[in-house]
């Protein structure tokens, strides 16, 4: 990447917040613009720019800028210009002259190195020459952490985040232990720590790169695979995989960990499970909880659920088969239920019935993991359903709500959908806001993909035989008329879908290239959908793929899309981050939880958007440099470029990303894929996030191999073990 030696004419903008700066420079005689994150420059500096030339549609020509080196003012002329930039807190245009024409050329040492000589300056008194000398002080420690960790190719971005952090003491806090980078930045790794431990000498064997490896390669396997602990071996193989250690140093390393409870181990099906702490504390609490809820509303029962349920049909003119009516006689009479069965099977029906009937005894509450799950479940029943997040009241810190033990919810009951994707850590919390009595139902259809975050509550919770389980088979008349929801359970049985029937909503275009699945793809979004069923391409039909990398995954993919949907156009506001360019009207996924993140929607105020929220880009504003994305729920958040790597494209989304959502249509390529990514139920995740429209693209011998295959990824949790522990302990 080019570099440019300039020098500073004039700071146009800048960011307090995250130091993007739009700045003047000066090079070889022409006077451009330079943009990207640099907080300590100012007017007058001489800097070594490292960058590329861009075309802004609006402001021409600009150096977009990834790396910025101060280079000393050596004039008295450039002296003055950079005391003068507002930088320094206490010295402005008059005092920056007052100040060279005292000092001369030896101006900024004093600064540095005798600052109580600033009384010497006509109208600077003591208090104010501490004030200056402490500001001075200020920008010549972020300027040196930044120059420090630029070396070891740390984003301006994330320099600003770790200098936010750690202060003046970073570089001390880095050459010590750069390790703990991982536990105390968000979205610093432990590679990214790794690189910079090896690059200042930290040797390959250091207990604290050893200890730092063990922990990320559980909280790795928690976040890539869903695991909430890992076998002993399993760990240590993984740990020599990531840091080529020798396993001896590694158990060492492991059996201190343990000795200081940094991690966590017990027995396990004849082997050693090691746990993080937090995860293993929330899988014995929510163990325990749920043990509790269950016996504290066991010897409540009642005899008029027959009588009433009977009402209920006569009112609604509906009739429950079997199924359902044991679903509802176990919600209202039971502590703790669980109700599954896949599309089609009156699960909404008996929801229904069960708010009607609880309603007389107390006040029934609605949940769901995400917002679209929310807003669906709120428009079905005809009741006000709220996220987990928003039900806890969620007050930005992760894991941390307002209605815990200490301030429990209100309620003789609380139904949550889609339960297959609540994880280990969402289920404690919800449980912590129950008081003993509360009846909680939770609906959810157990062959879908687990959930994104760590754990498998919902298949554990079955899996217990604690908890009562209702299963709904039974497929009703006007759901069997949809191939969508024949077509899901043919899937879950193992057999193939019955595709292109004529009048159905269930298709397959077969293509043998990728090139050519690609292009059948696109204008099956763009045009052919839209109009043959009055589609919206980008409000109601979204694009599904099983994997984000390859030429038919979700980047790929979103890229096509992006340039098909939503063109680059003179005058339409643009922002890259990576290699992504966000535009206005961009569909987007924030794929990442920021409790931090505020939002606001008619009035209301609040913090937190979270993994898997989807909206569009309503605003960017090229002098604030922020995108502003308006999410499906009407909330609206601002972004900086500190935290735009959160968002990314959505035109095309993973199976796993979408789970919880539905769409009117869903078109998804069916290709050859890992073997770990093409099975049964992810294919079937995939076909029933989708209302009125399935369009398949590519091989047909790939669905087939999709349907055939019904492994399913093991996840380590011991759930089910430890709710038959708790229940024994109890009774």
């Amino acid at each position: 990447m080019p570099i440019f030696e300039c020098v500073v004419e004039e700071i146009t903008f800048r960011n307090e917040t995250n130091g993007w700066t739009v700045a003047q420079i000066k090079l070889d005689r022409e006077r451009l613009a330079a943009v990207g994150i640099m907080p300590f420059i100012g007017a007058g500096e001489h800097v070594r720019l490292t960058g590329e030339w861009s075309e802004h549609p609006d402001y021409g020509r600009q150096l977009k800028v990834s790396q910025c080196e101060s280079i000393r003012p050596a004039t008295k002329s450039g002296m003055e210009k950079y005391l003068a930039s507002g930088l320094i807190k206490g010295i402005g245009p008059s005092t920056a002259k007052l100040i060279i024409r005292h000092f001369g050329v030896h101006a900024l040492d004093v600064l540095e190195s005798e600052p109580e000589r600033l009384v010497e300056v006509a109208g600077i008194g003591p208090k104010r020459a501490a004030m200056i000398a402490e500001s001075f002080q200020e920008q010549m420690e972020m300027r040196n952490t930044m120059m420090f960790l630029q070396q070891y190719d740390i984003s301006p971005a994330l320099s600003m985040k770790i200098y936010r952090r750690f202060g003046e003491r970073t570089q001390e806090i880095l050459r010590s232990n750069p390790y703990r980078l991982v536990d105390d930045i968000p979205g610093i790794g432990f590679r990214t720590a790794d690189r910079i431990a090896l690059s200042i000498g930290i040797a390959a064997d250091a207990p604290e790169r050893l200890a730092s490896g063990l922990r990320y390669a559980l909280t790795n396997a928690a976040a890539v695979s869903g695991h909430v602990y890992l076998p002993r071996e399993g760990l240590i193989w993984q740990a020599k995989q990531l840091l080529g250690a020798e396993e001896e140093l590694l158990e060492n390393a492991l059996r201190t960990l343990l000795i200081n409870r940094s991690l966590v181990s017990v027995p396990i099906d004849e082997a050693d499970a090691i746990y993080l702490p937090a995860m293993y504390e929330a899988e014995i609490d929510v163990a325990r909880r749920m043990a509790e809820l269950i016996r504290a509303a066991r010897s409540e029962q009642s005899a008029d659920v027959e009588d009433a349920i009977d009402e209920y049909e006569r009112e609604e003119d509906v009739t429950l088969c079997a199924e359902q009516r044991e679903g509802v006689t176990e919600a209202v009479t039971g502590g703790v239920t669980i109700i599954t069965g896949g599309p089609g099977t009156g699960k909404t029906t008996g929801i229904k019935c069960i708010i009607r009937l609880m309603a007389r005894q107390g006040d029934v509450l609605l949940t769901a993991p995400t917002g679209r799950a929310a807003k669906r479940m709120s428009e079905a029943t005809g009741c006000p359903a709220k996220t987990i997040h928003r039900l806890l009241e969620f007050n930005g810190e992760e894991g941390s709500f307002a209605r815990n033990e200490d301030n429990q919810l209100k309620a003789k009951m609380v139904i949550v959908d889609e339960m297959s994707m609540v994880d280990i850590f969402l289920m404690r919390s919800l449980l912590k806001a129950l008081r003993p009595g509360t009846r909680l139902v939770m609906v959810g259809d157990a062959d879908q993909l687990p959930s994104v975050g760590a754990g498998n509550v919902l298949g554990d919770l079955i899996d217990s035989g604690v908890v009562p389980v209702v299963r709904l088979t039974q497929i009703f008349r006007q759901a069997g008329e949809s191939m969508i929801i024949q077509n899901a359970h043919r899937i879950n049985h193992g057999e193939m879908p019955i595709m292109n029937g004529k009048g159905t909503d269930f298709f397959i275009e077969r293509r043998d290239t990728i090139q050519s699945a690609m292009e059948s793809l696109i204008q099956l979004v763009s045009r052919r959908l839209p109009d043959y069923m009055n589609l919206d391409p980008l409000r109601d039909i979204q694009v599904l793929s099983p994997t984000k990398k390859g030429d038919i995954g979700v980047q790929q993919l979103n890229r096509q899309l992006q340039d098909a949907l939503n063109p680059a156009q003179r005058g339409k506001a643009e922002r890259v981050r990576g290699e992504t360019r966000f535009r206005l009207g961009d569909k987007v996924m924030q794929v990442r939880n920021n409790y931090q993140l505020e939002w606001s929607r008619e009035g209301e105020k609040g913090i937190g958007v979270f993994n898997g929220d989807m909206g569009f880009i309503t605003g960017i504003d090229p002098e604030e440099h922020t995108v502003e994305v308006t999410f499906d729920d009407e909330r609206t958040a601002e972004y900086d470029d500190e935290i735009l790597e959160e968002l990314e494209l959505a035109y095309c989304v993973s199976v796993h990303k979408s789970q919880g959502s539905e769409f009117p249509a869903v078109v998804m390529p069916v290709w050859n894929w890992p073997p770990l990514l093409m099975t049964r139920n992810l294919f079937y995740t995939a076909v029933t996030r989708a209302k009125k429209l399935v369009v398949l693209v590519g091989r047909e011998y790939c669905v087939s191999r999709m349907v055939s295959n019904n492994q399913i990824a093991r996840r380590y949790t011991a759930l089910s073990r430890r709710l038959i522990e708790a229940e024994d302990m109890i009774l």
